[in-house]
């Protein structure tokens, strides 16, 4: 495989669009958009929107555009999954910033309890930022200084066009001929990440599992306590932290809360 032409090659720019920039926070994907090609020949492309199942925030929408009306009645991610991996199964994946996409992929399949891929990943922002100097590494600023047309960026299908067009570029002005050339410019190709698996205390797990709702009492980063009556959607860590991702009755509206501020936690009663 290494030894492969990087014309004989066939590869799927990958990009989602999502409600928020962490998965740990319980962000989700709300569209996904894929562009497979060989050489100069495109072969086929897949856009979607999903539904994220929990509200995209106003200062997102006013990035890509994709509003919770649009994405009300779509599929849920693990519904299109598998034709997902079938779109990407035998391909290079590249993508701009690819830990931020793959992390949201990785994310997705474990809730819909499928394996990760084995694709090999090229990430167009690590070969930027190794071997270009432009003024800054964004898609946009990058498609600006190459004159890639990015009208309509910022929606998933748009972008793996125009990351199609800066990867073709790089490997024109770096003269690459074979994949392995390409894994060894870039340092290897990008892992999917792994997530941090955790075990929900009881009370959560059998919330979760039923539906129920529960009773917090909550002290939020300045101190002041609030008691609240919410449900428990899952529980997420990173770096050492623990986050409960919950609707919350108060709030009306889905939030977060670090499991080491929660000083109380029970079922609710059903009066609540």
């Amino acid at each position: 495989m290494r030894n492969k032409l990087i014309s004989d090659v066939t590869f799927t720019c990958l990009d989602v669009e999502t409600t928020g920039l962490a998965t740990y926070l319980g962000h989700r994907m709300c569209e996904i958009g894929l562009l497979k090609f060989c050489g100069d020949k495109e072969l086929a492309s897949y856009s979607k929107l999903v539904n994220s199942e929990r509200s995209i925030p106003e200062n997102v929408i006013e990035i890509h555009g994709i509003t919770n009306e649009m994405v009300k009645d779509e599929l849920i991610f693990e519904d299109i999954a598998g034709e997902v991996l079938e779109f990407i199964r035998g391909t290079v994946l590249i993508a701009h910033n690819a830990e931020f996409d793959l992390g949201f992929i990785t994310k997705h399949l474990r809730r819909a309890k499928l394996g990760i891929p084995d694709n090999l990943v090229v990430d167009t922002l690590t070969l930027a930022r190794r071997h270009f100097k432009f003024p800054g590494n964004s898609l946009e600023t990058i498609a600006d200084c190459l004159a890639i047309d990015t009208d309509g960026e910022h929606r998933a299908l748009k972008d793996v066009t125009i990351t199609k067009e800066m990867f073709q570029y790089f490997m024109t002005k770096l003269k690459v001929k074979t994949l392995g050339e390409l894994l060894d410019l870039q340092g290897g190709s990008i892992p999917f990440p792994e997530i941090e698996e955790i075990t929900p205390p009881p009370v959560i797990s059998e919330a979760m599992e039923s539906r129920k709702k529960l009773f917090i009492k909550y002290r939020n980063a300045s101190g002041y306590e609030t008691e609240r009556i919410v449900e428990p959607i899952e529980v997420n860590a990173y770096n050492g932290t623990e986050y409960l991702i919950a609707f919350c009755h108060l709030g009306k509206e889905e939030r977060v809360f670090r499991m080491d501020r929660i000083l109380e936690l029970h079922p609710a009663t059903s009066d609540s």
